[in-house]
C-alpha cells in the first residue's frame, strides 16, 4: 500500500497533486489572493485551514513535498512564498508529517530531461503522463508528485 503524499506548488495560486493510499490521483489549484478588505496575515490562515481540510478529507497525509524556489522575480512573491512556506513547515510539524522542499531544476529535469524547461513544456511532460493540467501550477505539482513517488519507493 502506498502512502499518502501531497505535492505542493506553493504561491498566491498553490498548485497541488495528492496521491492517496489507493493511489488515486487528485489535482487542482487554489487561490489564496488576498480579499480587499482583510488583513496581510488571512491569506495564510486560509491556507492552513485548507491544508486541514486535505487533510481531514484523505483521511491522513503521509508526506508532503514542495517545489523550493530559490530566486523569486519580485519582491512581493519572494515574501508571499516565505510564508506560505513557513506556514506549511509549521502546520507540518504540528501534525508531525514529514516533509521535504524539492528545487524546481530537479522537478523540471525529472518531467522534462532538462533543468530549465518552459512553462508549456512542463504542461505537455504532464499530459504524457496522463493528467489534465489547468495550469502550470497544478502541472508543476504533479509533476513533483509524481518525482515524490519515485522517492518513497
Amino acid at each position: 500500500m502506498q502512502n499518502t503524499i501531497l505535492a505542493l506548488d506553493l504561491g498566491t495560486t498553490t498548485g497541488w497533486a495528492l496521491m492517496t493510499r489507493d493511489s488515486s490521483i487528485t489535482s487542482g489549484t487554489e487561490s489564496f489572493k488576498p480579499h480587499r478588505f482583510e488583513g496581510g496575515g488571512m491569506r495564510f490562515l486560509r491556507f492552513k485551514r485548507w491544508l486541514t481540510e486535505i487533510k481531514q478529507t484523505s483521511d491522513s497525509i503521509d508526506a508532503v513535498y514542495f517545489e523550493e524556489v530559490r530566486r523569486h522575480l519580485g519582491v512581493d512573491a519572494a515574501h508571499a512564498y516565505g510564508g506560505f512556506m513557513a506556514h506549511l513547515t509549521a502546520w507540518c510539524e504540528h501534525h508531525q508529517i514529514p516533509y521535504q522542499g524539492i528545487p524546481v531544476g530537479t522537478i523540471k529535469k525529472h518531467a522534462t530531461g532538462k533543468g530549465n524547461a518552459s512553462k508549456d513544456e512542463m504542461i505537455a511532460a504532464v499530459r504524457n503522463l496522463g493528467h489534465s493540467p489547468a495550469d502550470d501550477n497544478e502541472a508543476d505539482a504533479l509533476a513533483l508528485l509524481d518525482y515524490a513517488r519515485k522517492l518513497e519507493v
